[in-house]
């Protein structure tokens, strides 16, 4: 596959795959790219509905520049096993930032979690953060205040007396729980326009029809979610190493 930036062709080729309704697999496939690639510059210049090629371009540019004028980074800080590949592992966390983003989490509160569930012990400190990521502490701290308040992180002081940031286990249970409650409400609200519109009318049906669907899925979503809890639960077999 072919290195180095995009160029402002393929950008355009990227739009009119956008427009066109493409995956983003088949738009990398059409250019002979890595798919992580083209989701990477498609989320980073405005998301699938506002890419535009000239902009994405003109962006790049200006942070070639910036690089280019700006004092060497420190070299990244690599805070899993040495055995792994290290260019690998950064393009999974792209990749899995990626998705966080697009369930609605902020770039920088996507990275910190990332970055957490790739850890083996699940858990880091905030220079450990700090360090991988190549960001400010201040860009960590707004970042673990938002993963806390969502319930999504624990902190804990460390032999140290350092604190650590730790992805509880449940945290998948726990985000499933709250989007069926979540499709619950769309039901509820559905058949309270029921009322409002008339029984039997036409828009009446629909949003009745609607709310069936929703009741269906958020009960058969809180039955599963207890029924399997145990699995984010389960241990490695053998000892890891």
């Amino acid at each position: 596959m072919p290195g180095g930036r995009l160029s402002q062709q393929e950008r355009q080729l990227i739009a009119t795959g956008l427009a066109d309704g493409l995956a983003y697999a088949e738009i990398a496939r059409r250019l002979d790219r890595p798919t992580s690639t083209i989701t990477r510059e498609v989320m980073r210049n405005g998301g699938p509905t506002a890419y535009r090629a000239d902009l994405a371009h003109r962006a790049t540019e200006r942070r070639a520049h910036r690089r280019r004028t700006a004092p060497p980074a420190r070299p990244r800080t690599v805070v899993r096993d040495n055995g792994r590949d290290d260019a690998a592992v950064r393009e999974y966390e792209e990749t899995f930032t990626t998705l966080l983003m697009q369930q609605g989490l902020p770039k920088m509160v996507a990275r910190v979690l990332t970055c957490l569930f790739t850890a083996d012990a699940g858990s880091l400190t905030a220079a450990q953060l700090v360090q991988h990521l190549q960001i400010s502490p201040a860009s960590v701290s707004k970042a673990i205040a938002f993963l806390e308040q969502q319930g999504l992180i624990r902190r804990e002081r460390d032999d140290r007396r350092r604190e650590r940031y730790f992805v509880d286990d449940d945290v998948w249970y726990q985000s499933t729980i709250a989007s069926a409650h979540g499709i619950a409400q769309v039901a509820t609200t559905a058949r309270h326009g029921v009322a409002v519109l008339g029984p039997g009318t036409p828009a009446a049906v629909r949003l009745e029809n609607i709310a069936r669907f929703s009741d269906f899925i958020s009960e058969s979503i809180l039955r599963a979610a207890e029924q399997v809890r145990e699995i984010l639960h389960t241990k490695p077999a053998t000892p890891l190493g």
